[in-house]
């Protein structure tokens, strides 16, 4: 099921200066879908989730489920589980490494099956993301974890109900303990919890499976465990937050306007305080908001927050952005320590920004100027792209394979807008050929 071959060094070609106009339709939320998909293994039966998108990391997820017995099928943006083929309980490595969500299913399979075998997750390098809050909640809830190098063993025979409180919100974890306790004998309160929609879209997913919880979207979570779970479910997964919040960006830097069509302003707002501080136009309408950014920016300070505070996978985007505003700007990381990787290729293209530790420094300059870069991970290469629809001349970013990870049809997307965008392959000869990352 991969998406395009890894060997190679796969890159896209952008000619900056053009101003963004249309409408582009978001697709569904790899964060929601990947909570989704991992959930689906506690039913026994037949899962069918509806507005998945066809992303990098999706694929694999579903690569990890089929290693596993879990078959699927695709039917335009739905995607069909046969769950009841469930016999195995030791993911591959390979396969695990790719992606830290896959994490989220070592205790639905323990639950499943009494028994799993769980690689070490990867992902992006973006800073220390320890599993130790999934592995805290999991044996508080009666799992037995032995860890080895590069791998968790868990067993169980019934998960119980349990009080657990998080160090810090944790989306991942909250979606993975918040799912295991919907069949946990008696009551599970997690107590500071993540608020995300992704979080509030998993709860939804367990409840039309006929979970019991109470308090989603709140700090305070409460599960009342069930005996078992429906047989056969369907769900829809939310709008992607983070690429409209993307698209939102792309419309400023190109000096343009652009409609974002199936997205939920709701879950945008942090982001939209600040653009529009920056004096940006943002209309917002039913299931359909307007972003008008003629004209440079002003400078805004940002610090990055769990939701509903600003994203953390928006602060790259939002450098690209604040690297041509009006003035000087301060954008505070407080999540991931590495999540900086974009400045120095931002530096390429003429930006005056400068990282100190998890403190970043830009002072807005009038435009960038063309430059060849490279994508560290997935929102700093969307970044990346966005800041050269602001440079004059052709650019390059390579490694857009951390791109494919998280955005459906990207440059198929700013095409449709009017970037002059394409994609091409390197091989080791320096010899290019135009690719598609697309199934």
């Amino acid at each position: 099921m991969a998406i395009m071959d890894e060997t190679t060094l796969d890159a896209a070609r952008i000619v900056g200066g053009r101003s963004l106009s249309g409408a582009v339709t978001i697709s569904g939320s790899k964060n929601a879908a990947l909570a989704l998909l991992s959930g689906s293994l506690l039913v026994d039966g037949q899962v069918r989730l509806n507005n998945v998108p066809k992303i990098r990391d999706i694929y694999t997820m579903l690569d990890i489920l089929d290693a596993i017995g879990v078959k699927s099928t695709w039917n335009g943006s739905s995607v069909t589980l046969k769950t009841s083929g469930l016999d195995k309980n030791e993911p591959p490595t390979d396969l695990v490494a790719k992606m830290r969500a896959s994490f989220y299913i070592f205790g639905p399979m323990m639950a499943r099956m009494g028994r799993a075998v769980m690689p070490d997750p990867g992902g992006c390098d973006i800073g220390n993301r320890p599993v130790n809050y999934h592995l805290n909640g999991l044996q508080a809830m009666g799992a037995t974890i032995i860890a080895d190098p590069g791998q968790y063993e868990g067993t169980v025979d019934s998960f119980a109900g349990a009080k657990i409180y998080l160090d810090l919100p944790s989306a991942g974890a909250t979606q993975h303990l918040m799912t295991v306790a919907t069949i946990a004998r008696g009551s599970t309160t997690i107590e500071n919890a993540a608020a995300e929609p992704e979080v509030v879209n998993l709860a939804g997913f367990l409840a039309a499976c006929g979970a019991d919880i109470e308090g989603v979207g709140s700090p305070t979570i409460t599960i009342n465990g069930v005996h078992k779970l429906k047989r056969e479910v369907e769900f829809d997964v939310i709008p992607d937050r983070l690429e409209a919040g993307t698209f939102a960006i792309s419309a400023v830097v190109s000096k343009g306007q652009v409609i974002l069509k199936n997205a939920d302003g709701d879950h945008l707002q942090a982001l939209f305080s600040k653009m529009r501080d920056a004096g940006v136009e943002i209309e917002e309408r039913d299931n359909e908001i307007s972003i008008s950014g003629h004209g440079r920016p002003k400078a805004v300070d940002i610090t990055t927050m769990p939701y509903p505070g600003f994203p953390t996978d928006l602060q790259q985007p939002m450098c690209a952005m604040l690297a041509i505003a009006d003035g000087a700007s301060l954008v505070k990381e407080t999540l991931y320590e590495k999540r900086v990787g974009h400045v120095p290729e931002l530096q390429r293209m003429g930006a005056d920004i400068n990282a100190d530790g998890r403190t970043i420094v830009i002072r807005g300059v009038d435009r960038l100027h063309a430059a060849s870069m490279r994508a560290q991970d997935l929102r700093g290469g969307a970044a990346l792209v966005l800041a050269t629809l602001a440079a004059e001349g052709e650019s390059e970013v390579h490694n857009m394979k951390y791109v494919d990870r998280g955005y459906e049809r990207f440059e198929d997307k700013l095409r449709g807008l009017g970037a002059d965008i394409e994609r091409f392959s390197t091989d080791r000869s320096g010899k290019r050929e135009h690719v598609s990352p697309n199934p």
